[in-house]
């Protein structure tokens, strides 16, 4: 089986490539920027960290966009944080544009959401553990016990315009989704290669998923 991880120059690309590593030790693990090589995979991995007109800009640049959206339709799909950010139309980081391949925006985190009761302000970026709560069963949470914290580090996180998408959602002085799934594709906002034994769990049932 061959795995390649995109490689547009924003995305935590050794701390990914480790984990599926560990996960699928069997399994060829491609971290590449070669559009050849990404369309001669089995299974596609989009991750990413930064803002986002910079991933755009450098995917663009990289002339990566026609390779994920081949990916995107027809292979087995995992986008990581950015990676699932840049799915939707629009974010209000910086007026980028998406992809577009989900209807929906990328939002900010609401600055009069951002305190709990009592007058305790949350930080943002969202930095940290949290539940993530899922919204209906798949392939990618088979023996995850719902709740389970995953690791997130963002400011923005994506509206869907078909609420239907959401795989997982969390809260965080509003809740909002953290999962989307359709398909051959599966995206989370939150990190599974820095979330310990459950972030390697989901990995595993991505490189076993045969949607």
């Amino acid at each position: 089986m061959r795995i390649a991880v995109i490689d547009y120059g924003m995305g935590n690309l050794r701390s990914v490539s480790k984990a599926l590593e560990h996960v699928a030790p069997g399994a060829q693990i491609d971290v590449t920027a070669d559009a050849k090589k990404i369309a001669m995979a089995d299974k596609v991995v989009f991750p990413g960290q930064g803002a986002m007109p910079d991933c755009m800009r450098e995917l663009d640049a990289r002339g990566l966009r026609d390779a994920v959206i081949h990916a995107f339709h027809n292979k087995p799909f995992l986008g990581i944080c950015i990676g699932l950010q840049m799915l939707f139309e629009n974010s209000e980081e910086g007026g980028s544009k998406g992809l577009g391949l989900f209807r929906g925006v990328v939002c900010r985190f609401p600055s009069d959401k951002m305190t709990l009761a009592g007058g305790v302000r949350l930080k943002v970026p969202h930095m940290g553990w949290n539940q993530v709560y899922q919204s209906r069963p798949h392939a990618l949470w088979q023996g995850i016990p719902d709740g389970e914290r995953y690791y997130f580090v963002h400011s923005y996180f994506a509206r869907p315009a078909n609420s239907g998408l959401i795989s997982s959602e969390t809260e965080y002085g509003v809740r909002f989704a953290c999962g989307v799934a359709r398909d051959n594709i599966f995206a989370v906002q939150f990190h599974p290669e820095k979330s310990a034994t459950s972030g390697l769990r989901l990995l595993a049932n991505f490189v076993d998923w045969t949607p």
